[in-house]
């Protein structure tokens, strides 16, 4: 298990999962505003991620083709859409807490907790791993940790602020 995790955490997909956990982060925190049904965020997080997870590869094939005047290989696809899962993967895993939730497992209010504070946890574990793979120690870690978690805490705060 931590050699998978250690060779995750030092490959390329990283960026694309924090990316991927801070659009989800945005979407969870948008839908508490009117909270559709568990089923209904699920979904509505699953399709998500999936578009997110497309769009990339869209504007990925257009930057490659455009930048190296040639068509993309099928190397290059399967690499991009590697990438493009992984965004989904990110945008879409708070999806997990709403069937929970749909199965009857937990309350609606809990899955948008949980959904909340895994995706700011996430997004603040792959800061402290970034920060230690690059040699600091681990209070300047820990420091990265909390200052890239607070781009989630910002969003959170904005929807505060708005309604």
């Amino acid at each position: 298990m931590r050699a998978a995790v250690e060779a995750h955490l030092g490959s390329r997909r990283v960026a694309r999962v924090v990316y991927g956990a801070i659009i989800g982060l945005a979407l969870v925190v948008a839908g508490e505003t009117h909270p559709p049904g568990a089923g209904a965020m699920a979904a509505w997080l699953v399709a998500s991620g999936v578009a997110v997870g497309l769009a990339e590869i869209y504007s990925e094939v257009v930057g490659v083709e455009t930048s190296q005047r040639h068509r993309v290989t099928r190397a290059q696809v399967r690499h991009m859409t590697g990438d493009a899962g992984a965004v989904a993967f990110g945008a879409g895993f708070p999806a997990v807490f709403f069937v929970l939730a749909a199965l009857g497992l937990l309350e609606l209010g809990t899955a948008f907790d949980l959904a909340t504070w895994t995706g700011l946890g996430l997004i603040g574990f792959y800061g402290y791993w970034a920060a230690r793979f690059a040699g600091a120690p681990v209070g300047r870690a820990l420091v990265q940790a909390t200052l890239v978690a607070l781009v989630g805490a910002l969003v959170i705060g904005v929807k505060a602020l708005v309604h």
